[in-house]
């Protein structure tokens, strides 16, 4: 697409956002009473901020004009901003994290993926140097530390090698050969063209029908192909041209980034830069001088009496606050050294007594973030997300929302709300610092749901889709390392450390039940999970609104727990559910076309989906890579993928019962939105019963 199209697509959606602002100004002047009516205001503007986010974002990746992106990033991270406050009204409205709008969305003429949550490109983008070579390091770390092998390279026989040699150099000579025919085969049949031309000499009328073939030809080409495209979008099956441009980006963004950097590298900035430094740079370095030097001598000399002073030859005071920080440098040398020689290492500092933790402290604050971040890699708290995409987690909308609430039943969220809510409070904060410090943020997240729903997964997805660094701080993890009180509070502060200085962080802490445990714990001290329960609330009262820092955690037994800590630490709770149908419809194709796999008529997805019914998504992968095996995948031209192959496979697992599930929901309805959300629902119903009474008593006096 040309630049004009990604101009006017930024223009449509400023002014889409002011008319947006402008109907809020008169809107939502006045406070809306009815429940039902303020939601719906509330989601329409939540599907248009959602709608002019999307043609923004991909404005700004497309757009090379440097000036033009400052600008666009700017009314971007506010869009982001308003739609976090728009969520979080809505949160606030209904009770609860769920929303289902499928009413409004038919009202708008809109699809569901009209209301995914895009993820900005330039979170990872604009620091792509960075982040490669961090990894680079890591991998250096963890390969010396003996943490990390390399892939083992599977050794090649002589026979193998002469063999490959010679398949290859078989199919280049029969290229070349091919070639060559092919060329003697044209030289031929334009030599006997030619040589009839000149014996019988060109028509002029059979010219002019060859030229009028050609035409006519190419005109009823065009206009078929229009024909096609016009009843496509009018079967639904196609998209407008004027929306083709958000899927047709992604076909030239390696041109598009080439043409960013080529304009950045020769910006006019620069000269304009370099010239100001040439002419200016001398004055306005020695007007620097002489304010710094005045600011000197205003701010400690200012307000000092100096009657005292008959010689005014120095000040006795001020060299005792530079001797003064001298020796506890010294001091703090001095415990080191001697702990050292003792054979202390120093450089773990969590094995010395408590006595010297502040001192300890004050050394740490002196240490470099390259050492910091080395020892994390080599105690294994400092880990390596796996490359995983939000978009990597399949799932599809819930439908029947809106249905199921209006006959009071409380749907199960679907696996597309799961994936909305991880890109709203866990990436966008994440990935933008304007929306992290403006917009309302969320310091600790929880997954929980049973085993294999994707909980580690999200979290990766958070890492990878950011670029955030991920800190284990799981129970199994911490255990043995770092142990006493002063230990766990070294650590905890060189991870504080770290992921401020290294923003922004994934803090993880898989298994999180086990720290707020209800049981009482009978291991080693260093041992304990419950070790961190006093000194989580610290940690995140620690993070201030400029700190990129998120901690997650992921449980598959969230009622083990004690829940008033429990949800004390984590301001955000998501339940995660079994897949549904159509998300297990969706998630088989997916799964085994990603592994190698052919669907044919042989294979019935339908079948696959209904008879997983209770099966998690991890059952669902394990099976297809159980049976799509290096040897199956090899036989599959002769021998199609059969529905028996996989429903045999998976039938050795042992589903999310029914029980399971119903022991999950009554634990999350005793959180405290789970209560609200409970007690909304009765009010609701005690409203409605109300009106039923009145309406009767109006029929019987009628």
């Amino acid at each position: 697409f040309s630049i004009s199209t990604y101009n006017k697509m930024w223009t449509d959606a400023q002014k889409d956002l002011d008319i947006q602002l402008q109907r809020e100004r008169e809107e939502f002047l006045q406070p809306e009473k009815d429940h039902v009516k303020a939601f719906k205001m509330l989601a329409g503007s939540y599907i248009k901020y959602m709608q002019i986010f999307r043609n923004l974002e991909t404005a700004h990746d497309q757009l090379v004009h440097q000036q033009k992106r400052i600008v666009i990033r700017q009314v971007l991270d506010g869009v982001i901003g308003r739609i976090l406050e728009m969520k979080k009204e809505m949160v606030e409205l209904e009770n609860s994290e769920f929303h289902y709008i499928d009413n409004i969305l038919e009202d708008l003429k809109l699809l569901p993926v009209d209301i995914e949550v895009p993820i900005p490109r330039y979170f990872i983008k604009e620091k792509l140097e960075v982040l490669q070579q961090r990894e680079k390091i890591l991998d250096e770390i963890l390969l010396n530390a003996g943490l990390q092998t390399e892939k083992p390279v599977k050794p090649m026989t002589l026979e193998e090698a002469v063999k490959m040699i010679q398949v290859a150099e078989r199919a280049r000579q029969g290229r070349c050969r091919a070639a060559f025919m092919k060329q003697i085969y044209l030289e031929e049949k334009r030599a006997g063209q030619t040589k009839h031309e000149i014996q019988m000499g060109p028509s002029p009328d059979d010219a002019a029908t060859r030229i009028q073939k050609v035409c006519r030809g190419y005109i009823q080409r065009k206009k078929t192909e229009k024909m096609r495209e016009e009843e496509m979008i009018f079967l639904g099956m196609s998209l407008p041209p004027h929306l083709k441009a958000t899927s047709g980006s992604r076909m030239h963004t390696g041109q598009v980034d080439t043409l960013q950097g080529e304009v950045q590298a020769r910006h006019e900035e620069v000269f304009i830069k370099d010239k100001l430094r040439e002419t200016e740079g001398p004055d306005i370095r020695e007007t620097l001088q002489d304010q710094i030097g005045r600011c000197f001598i205003e701010s400690v000399w200012q307000n000092r009496d100096e009657g005292w002073d008959f010689f005014q030859d120095h000040d006795p005071e001020l060299i005792k606050e530079e001797k003064r920080e001298e020796d506890t440098n010294n001091v703090c040398c001095l415990y080191i050294f001697l702990y050292s020689c003792k054979n202390w290492p120093w450089h773990r500092p969590y094995l010395l007594p408590e006595s010297l933790l502040l001192v300890l402290l004050m050394s740490l604050a002196h240490r470099t973030i390259d050492s910091l971040y080395r020892e994390l890699v080599e105690e294994g708290l400092l880990i390596k997300a796996k490359t995983v995409n939000l978009s990597d987690y399949v799932g599809e909308y819930c439908y029947l929302g809106t249905v199921l609430r209006q006959v009071d039943v409380e749907p199960m969220p679907s696996l597309a709300d799961v994936r909305q809510l991880i890109a709203l409070y866990g990436i966008l904060p994440l990935g933008s610092q304007i929306v992290h410090e403006k917009a309302p943020v969320v310091k600790a997240l929880l997954l929980a749901g049973p085993a294999g729903v994707g909980k580690k997964m999200l979290v990766h997805a958070i890492c990878t889709e950011t670029g955030a660094n991920l800190f284990d701080l799981s129970a199994s993890n911490i255990a043995g390392k770092y142990p006493g009180k002063s230990g766990l509070q070294m650590m905890l502060h060189m991870v504080l450390k770290v992921a401020k200085q290294l923003q922004p962080s994934v803090v993880w802490i898989g298994d999180t039940e086990k720290i707020f445990s209800k049981g009482v714990q009978k291991a080693a001290e260093e041992m304990n999970p419950k070790r961190l329960e006093k000194v989580l609330p610290k940690f995140l009262k620690a993070l201030k609104a400029q700190d990129r820092v998120l901690l997650v955690g992921t449980t598959d037994r969230p009622f083990d727990a004690n829940l008033k800590p429990f949800c004390k630490v984590y301001q955000k709770i998501i339940l995660i559910p079994r897949p549904d149908y159509a998300s297990r419809f969706v998630l088989w194709k997916h799964v085994i076309l990603q592994n190698g796999g052919a669907i044919t008529n042989l294979l019935n997805i339908s079948c696959l989906a209904k008879v997983s019914d209770g099966f998690t998504q991890g059952h669902i992968v394990q099976a297809v890579q159980d049976v799509l095996s290096e040897l199956r995948l090899l036989q599959m031209t002769r021998k199609p993928l059969r529905t028996a192959e996989f429903v045999t496979t998976l039938a050795r697992r042992d589903p999310v019962y029914k029980e399971e599930e119903e022991i999950f929901k009554a634990w999350y309805a005793k959180t405290p939105l789970g209560k609200a959300r409970i007690r909304a629902l009765a009010e609701s119903e005690k409203a409605g019963k109300g009106k039923t009474k009145e309406g009767n008593k109006g029929k019987k006096k009628n």
